[in-house]
């Protein structure tokens, strides 16, 4: 049985993973930060799936900011292999706290890469550090590939930036199978509900039920390559089981703005949304990624991988599952006791 460690598990992508190598017979560990409050709703299924018994599936508490937690759970653990999704992943959110997001998002995997070496792993343990389309910022080629040059333009990108040098590094100097998957922009329903394409379905689906009245957004002309997360997580797995690592972009090579995607959620819910949407500056970024589109030529050949769900599909997804969810919230309002 393979053994494979989760930071960032309790994530949306992590989560995703989890299922993947628990349908693969794999022991799954993940890292989990101590909270006030339950954190690990995406991942309690698989502890209630009857399907999936406990004994596969163990969580850690630690900190991608303490050296000396990572060194004692990997001598312990001995992860065939590591999988880092753990950040602080919030771009906007970067610039209010640009040290502690390069501390998490930078130096944490660094602190990772050092523990594989110190724990005597860098033959047995593969490792993929998630990387981010936001590193190509202000991008000097469309669409991007894995040889366009970076350009960050936050906090969180230029330390997305160090941490893809970092494993590039180790992997020719310590020659670690570490592998960079720098994945465009990917939603679904477990997507966190501060990040855009979450906050509209979930307002949209919430303003249709009179539970909310306005959304306030920030720059509707952004335009990202949005693909479906659950699919993305395919391809995550897919590069650790290659012969030898490498980098790739995973992306739709397709282009849409947040105002299209305001206006596909709205609409699906027969509204429209110059109704509703209201703009705010305080959500404007300092300096704005105006446009990102990736070209998934090499992972469609090497990893044999391709996104299905395309843009409308992926919206529909998730106002879908919203909407279930604001259904619940309705009723729960309405019946305060139940």
């Amino acid at each position: 049985m393979k053994k494979a460690l989760i930071t960032g598990i309790t994530g949306q992508d992590g989560s995703y993973l989890a299922e993947i190598l628990l349908e693969k017979d794999y022991e799954v560990h993940g890292i989990i930060r101590r909270s006030s409050s339950f954190n690990t709703e995406r991942i309690h299924h698989l502890y209630t799936d009857p399907h999936v018994p406990d004994t596969r599936l163990f969580l850690h508490y630690g900190d991608l900011a303490d050296s000396v937690m990572l060194v004692k759970l990997l001598y312990d653990l001995l992860p065939d292999e590591i999988y880092n999704l753990g950040a602080q992943s919030h771009v906007r959110v970067s610039f209010d706290i640009p040290e502690y997001t390069g501390d998490v998002t930078g130096l944490g995997t660094v602190r990772i890469l050092e523990a594989i070496r110190e724990a005597g792993l860098a033959k047995k343990t593969r490792f993929y550090q998630a990387s981010s389309s936001e590193m190509f910022g202000k991008a000097r080629e469309v669409p991007q590939t894995e040889k366009t040059p970076f350009w960050p333009r936050s906090p969180y990108a230029c330390a997305k930036v160090y941490s893809y040098w970092s494993t590039v590094n180790y992997r020719e100097a310590y020659h670690l199978h570490a592998s960079n998957g720098i994945l465009f922009n990917h939603e679904s329903p477990r997507r966190g509900e501060t990040f855009v394409t979450r906050k509209i379905t979930r307002a949209a689906t919430r303003i249709k039920l009179g539970l909310q009245e306005e959304l306030y957004l920030g720059n509707l002309d952004a335009e990202r390559d949005w693909g479906y997360a659950k699919e993305y997580s395919d391809a995550i797995y897919f590069m650790l089981q290659q012969d030898r690592p490498c980098d790739y972009v995973i992306a739709t090579n397709e282009t849409h703005s947040v105002r299209e995607w305001c206006e596909e959620a709205f609409a699906l819910l027969d509204l429209d949304y110059r109704d509703f949407v209201r703009y705010d500056r305080r959500y404007e970024r300092p300096t704005e990624v105006n446009a990102l589109i990736g070209n998934p030529a090499k992972a469609r050949k090497q990893l044999d991988w391709e996104p299905r769900t395309d843009f409308k599909g992926l919206v529909r997804i998730m106002v879908d599952a919203d909407l279930k969810l604001a259904q619940m919230e309705r009723v729960l309002k309405q019946r305060p006791g139940l």
